[in-house]
């Protein structure tokens, strides 16, 4: 230290450290060197934390990494090597924090732990197993990144030899709950099964099996099932076997332990590999078997909670689900009417499960429990449930509500129940970090508010047929309760309980499947426009330009999800003033609802479904854009002209009325802004095209799209660019006194401020305006309407001046 070699002092001092880490002259020494000025703050830190066992400091250190990271590779060397040391029981979740961090951050030392793993992998792995779960996830991290080595067999070499060492620890005695060990098993299979699934043997995956114990952390089970599921895809038919083999060798051995190992791997068996555990639970004599073993163990309340699991987990299969209802339905209901814990409410999900939920319910009066035949008396055990504060039990009434809110019946008992919306909306809130119950909880409105999905005309006459064929059969017809009108009542009954100020509570913790199902409640919500008023103030709006936001994803449920969410939003947006949604102080700004609802226009129904394109959300989104083109700002206008006039002039030429109407609505609203009058009034051959298009729409059927066309018009004759264009198409001053001699008021005075724009054109223009009406039938109509005697005093006067501008 006194020749000024501060790193080679420190490098010294570590490894007298490591032999005296309480000698009063190693500290000494280690103080002199952290008053020398070059020294770097995290090596300080890290000394303080190893020599005077500062939990401060190890916080400091801990915070440095996690903040700036940027450490040299000799000093961040000599840190892991020091802190490796530190061997206070009190200070490991620090010392694990900074190693991770150290390393995470660190190339040298990722490079110091690679030789040592290189040197001596059992050693090394177990020091820094040790330490704590984030280091020993680092030794799995390191073995998988080539970069950090100079030679890939030697990193191949380090990753088998890592690979076992953690499948050793997960056989150790003592190891199997942690879950230290399954984690880095977890990821090096997902990384690397094709190279480590053949290490794993029998006894080994049966360890992995036994760590899905349903009585295990959640954290143990979900790394546990990983790895199974990991090992199965990749060794198959021999995974398959050895996890058959694991449950029928647990049930043949009787014991209570046994059995729950057994009943638990089943359970997470069958979302793994559904088939092979549906032919295990339906093999003859399976299930007959069980049941004395559970009637034996009937004093057991684990083994009666691990099969309950099995049971519901087997109900994922149509067969199982038939062999259940066979076989364990009286089991059940006993387990529903004695139990205790968590266990009824289980008991009463399985039932919900396998009973047909079509039975009606029956007269319970007298009984001792609900009626197993019916799914609809199992209701007011599960909105009990609900309020009650035990885990299980709320999972099992949300899962149970979930299944029986598919029938009608139980659909409006639910929604009639205020304090069931209630207590519903609370336990979303209060379980916003469970995916699982918030999922069966948006599960259980979504039944509720959801109508019958939209029949084409094609649909709509083969359900007619199906209808008078079942009628001849006597079989019943649509129930009244899933008509629109019940789901319009239900609908409101779950906006006024505040549910839509619920979702925007809990949106930051939705999961990809929770918002996919929440989007589609707020498209039923919107449907009413009575509704759409309140959504918006409880948030609606913004929650769902949020979501439309977050949903990055490109599958074809996130397509369908972003759809419904700008389809929801479009819906709010056709009946609220859009400045009171977005008011132009806040955030985000009114604009940004645009290009979801532009996107409405493009998107067809068909490319993320297999049904015929559906016209509703390319309509309803017209709609909405008119709406925000009448802001006054006239943002909004100038945003819908750049983004999507091509669109808007192909939806101009709809065959479907209701779509072209809706377009030129759009269209008379646009025209109100300067760039909206630009694009048709350049003189440009696109705005030439555009001008013929509205006169045609002038001329068609419908009496809303006229007048939607001629109030386009109207303000576009004001311009010369326009008037132009107009008078000399051939038809187009025979469109326009068309308009004047419609048999709508409104429409005719449309027609009369176009004729009077014409006329007011200057030089040669006006002029040729003047004599083709006059040479054709133009005078005699503008005539009867200064004449005539009856309809609007307004449009006579109006028709006055029209005349006396064409001078006659």
């Amino acid at each position: 230290m006194t020749s000024g070699c501060i790193v080679d002092g420190s490098r010294a001092l570590r490894e007298a450290a490591s032999l005296a880490p309480d000698s009063l002259e190693v500290k000494t020494a280690f103080l002199k060197i952290q008053s020398e000025e070059s020294i770097h703050t995290l090596q300080k830190l890290c000394g303080k934390f190893l020599l005077e066992h500062d939990e401060q400091a190890g916080k400091q250190a801990l915070d440095y990494l996690d903040r700036s990271g940027e450490v040299p590779g000799n000093i961040a060397e000599e840190c892991f090597e020091l802190v490796l040391n530190a061997r206070e029981p009190e200070l490991k979740a620090l010392q694990d924090g900074i190693v991770a961090g150290i390393l995470r951050e660190s190339i040298a030392a990722k490079s110091a732990l690679a030789q040592r793993l290189l040197d001596d992998v059992t050693s090394t792995f177990l020091q820094i197993y040790n330490i704590g779960d984030r280091s020993a996830s680092s030794i799995a991290e390191l073995v998988l990144t080539p970069s950090v080595w100079s030679k890939e067999p030697d990193r191949e070499k380090c990753e088998i030899g890592a690979f076992q060492l953690f499948l050793a620890k997960l056989l150790e005695v003592g190891h199997e709950s942690d879950g230290r060990a399954l984690k880095g098993i977890t990821r090096l299979l997902a990384a690397d099964a094709g190279r480590l699934h053949s290490i794993v043997d029998e006894d080994t995956f049966e360890a992995i099996l036994s760590s899905l114990d349903y009585r295990q952390p959640n954290e143990v089970k979900s790394q546990a099932t990983l790895a199974a599921a990991k090992y199965i895809e990749l060794s198959r038919a021999q995974g398959q076997e050895y996890a058959c083999r694991f449950i029928l060798r647990r049930i043949t051995m009787g014991h209570s332990e046994d059995l729950v190992l057994a009943f638990s791997a089943a359970a997470s068996a069958f979302p793994i590999m559904p088939t092979q555990a549906a032919t295990l639970f339906l093999t003859e004599g399976f299930l007959p078997s069980l049941l004395p073993l559970l009637e034996k163990k009937m004093k057991s309340p684990k083994v009666e909670q691990a099969a309950l699991n099995m049971l519901s987990a087997a109900c994922i299969d149509n067969s199982c689900r038939a062999a259940i209802k066979k076989h364990c339905t009286q089991w059940l209901q006993h387990v529903l009417n004695t139990g205790k814990d968590d266990r009824p409410g289980l008991a009463a999900v399985i039932l919900a499960k396998v009973l047909d939920p079509t039975l009606p319910a029956k007269d319970t009066r007298g009984r001792s429990g609900p009626d197993i035949n019916s799914v609809d008396n199992l209701v007011p055990l599960f909105k009990e449930l609900l309020a009650d504060p035990r885990e299980g039990n709320k999972q099992s009434s949300i899962e149970g509500l979930a299944y029986a809110s598919i029938q009608p019946a139980v659909k409006e008992a639910l929604v009639n129940d205020r304090l069931f919306l209630v207590r519903l909306k609370d336990r979303l809130k209060a379980s916003q970090t469970q995916p699982t119950i918030v999922f069966g909880a948006l599960t259980v409105i979504d039944h509720i508010t959801r109508y019958l999905p939209t029949l084409s005309a094609e649909q709509k006459k083969m359900n007619q047929l199906k209808a008078y064929a079942n009628a001849s059969k006597g079989t019943d017809k649509a129930d009244p309760l899933e008509e629109d009108t019940a789901v319009s009542n239900r609908c409101n009954a779950v906006v006024e309980a505040g549910a839509v100020s619920t979702f925007v509570a809990i949106a930051s913790n939705l999961s990809p499947a929770s918002t996919a199902i929440v989007v589609n409640i707020m498209l039923s919500l919107s449907r009413t426009p009575s509704l759409r008023g309140t959504i918006a103030q409880q948030g609606g709006a913004r929650f769902l330009l949020l979501r439309y936001t977050a949903i990055a994803g490109t599958t074809d449920t996130d397509k369908q999800a972003r759809h419904t969410a700008a389809h929801a939003l479009a819906r709010i947006l056709i009946s609220v003033k859009p400045t009171l949604v977005f008011p132009s102080s806040g955030s985000p700004p009114l604009t940004s609802a645009i290009r979801p609802i532009i996107s409405l226009l493009a998107d067809s129904q068909s490319d993320i479904s297999d049904g015929p394109r559906n016209l509703l959300p390319t309509f309803e989104a017209l709609l909405a854009l008119t709406n925000l083109a009448s802001t006054p700002s006239g943002e909004a206008t100038e945003v819908i002209i750049r983004q999507a006039l091509p669109t808007v002039e192909d939806l101009l030429l709809s065959n479907n009325t209701l779509v072209q109407r809706a377009a030129t609505e759009l269209v008379c609203n646009l025209v109100a802004s300067s760039s909206g009058i630009e694009v048709f009034a350049d003189e440009s051959p696109a705005a030439d095209r555009r001008l013929h298009i509205l006169l045609a729409l002038a001329d068609v059927e419908d009496a809303a799209t006229r007048k939607a066309a001629g109030g386009a018009l109207a303000t576009l004759t004001g311009f010369e660019g326009a008037s132009k264009g107009i008078w000399k198409r051939e038809r187009g001053m025979e469109i326009l006194l068309g308009l004047c001699a419609d048999e709508d008021d409104e429409i005719v005075h449309r027609g009369l401020y176009c004729i009077g724009n014409l006329l007011g054109m200057e030089g040669s223009a006006g002029e040729e305006a003047r004599k083709r009406i006059k040479d054709g039938d133009g005078a005699r109509v503008l005539r009867d309407i200064a004449e005539g005697t009856g309809g609007n005093k307004v449009i006579r006067d109006l028709g006055r001046e029209v005349l006396n501008d064409l001078g006659i």
